[in-house]
Order: structure tokens, then sequence, then C-alpha cells
């Protein structure tokens, strides 16, 4: 790929905005040489106003997600994609969010342009394991863990039971849930169903890949192919 559509699809600038750039002299390698527009030089080896390339696609993004922004931009508000380089939201082809926390929900978010990736994780048949830090409005009453693993609980407007939900209880008001599907306010509705109210709702992990302790809410960082890895790990219902 030459430079100017390598750049261009990193969302450095349009085609005409990243040949001006490259005119500049703001382009090398590390060797600190003026690359032109038609070369062809290894990624790696590519320095913009001296820093080096993001990383290019495929590329998976987790991010600590705050509340207050929303996954898609026909909802209201903020959206994540302001949490990243604004540059990010220009890349070619698209960051896009794995599935979706509503407003209010916080805690890991992956964004990725693999499609294939994408696909995989959302999918029905992948049952990917989803853990959620809950804080409720009132205690639990101990009836709640054999109601969510029953396989029987239907939500409200719906015809469909729910797969089977594992309830850790933390504490009198706090409990993981770990699902292994992911319709609309699932674990806010399974606590409604249940009697109570979700006041502050965190993911907490993906399969075996957990929100990392030193992640402050609004970071994000690459995620490793061993990680990517361990999304699919532990699929404990068939």
């Amino acid at each position: 790929m030459n430079l100017v559509k390598r750049l261009a699809n990193l969302g450095y600038g349009s085609r005409r905005e990243v040949r001006h750039l490259i005119r500049s002299g703001a382009v090398t390698d590390t060797a600190g040489r003026v690359l032109g527009e038609k070369e062809i030089v290894a990624h790696e080896e590519i320095r913009v106003l001296g820093e080096a390339l993001d990383p290019a696609a495929p590329l998976t993004l987790l991010l600590h997600k705050p509340a207050g922004y929303t996954c898609s931009a026909d909802d209201p508000g903020a959206i994540v994609h302001e949490l990243l380089p604004p540059r990010f939201a220009r890349r070619q082809p698209g960051l896009h969010p794995v599935g979706r926390l509503d407003k209010d929900t916080t805690g890991l978010l992956l964004l990725t342009d693999d499609g294939q990736l994408l696909h995989r994780i959302i999918h029905p048949k992948s049952r990917c394991r989803k853990v959620y830090h809950a804080t409720l409005d009132r205690p639990l009453a101990g009836h709640e863990a054999a109601l969510f693993a029953s396989g029987d609980l239907v939500l409200k407007s719906e015809t469909r039971p729910l797969l089977p939900a594992t309830l850790e209880i933390l504490g009198e008001k706090e409990a993981l849930l770990t699902l292994h599907e992911g319709r609309y306010h699932q674990v806010r509705r399974m606590f409604a169903a249940a009697g109570n109210h979700v006041v502050a709702l965190r993911r907490v992990a993906l399969g075996d890949l957990a929100l990392p302790d030193e992640l402050a809410e609004g970071d994000w960082r690459e995620l490793a192919p061993e990680e990517l890895d361990a999304i699919f790990a532990m699929r404990d219902i068939e």
C-alpha cells in the first residue's frame, strides 16, 4: 500500500490532506529520512511528526467506558468514539463497538474494525461469557440465583426464556451476574423481574478477558492476540 493511501486509511486526513502532510516533510522513516508520496515503507518504520503510526487494521481496542457515553451516533449525547483520538473516527475500515453498553453502564467495551471478530463475539451461537457487577437499590431477597439459573425466566414483552445465568452474591446489595447472551438491557430487566432495581452496572469481563484494574475510566489500549483468544475461553454452557 502506498504512503498516501496508508495514512488516509489510518485517519491522518483525506488523500489531499495527506499529500500536503507528506510534501511538508512531516512524514519520515525511523532514520529521519523524509518520505515521498509513492514510497512503500514498512508500517513500523514510518513516523508522522516524529510519532509512530497508529496500529494498522485489523485493530481491536479495549475501552473502559465511563457513564454518560452512548455506543451509537443514533443515540443522543456523547458517543464512545469521542474518547479516542479524533483521527480514529476517520479510519477505514472504521472502529465499531462490539455489542452495546447503555449510556449509564460502565466497564469493558471493545471496539474493532475486524468484521469477522465482531460477528463471532456477538452471534447468539457464540454464547460468549459476559460478567457484570451490579449494585442494587434494595437488598437481595435470596431467590434471585435460582431464578436466574433456571432457564425458565421470560422477560416482559418476550416469549423466549433466557439462557441460565450465574449469580454470585458479593454483599447485601451487590452481585456479579454472568450471562451467555446479550438481550436489550438484559441485566436491568432480570433484576426488575426479581423485584429489584439496578442503580449501577459495570461490565467487568468478556470470557476470560477482564477489565484491567490499572485502566482508568475513559482510557483505552490495543488488545494483544492472546487477549483476543481469552474472549472465547470457558464456555460452560453448551
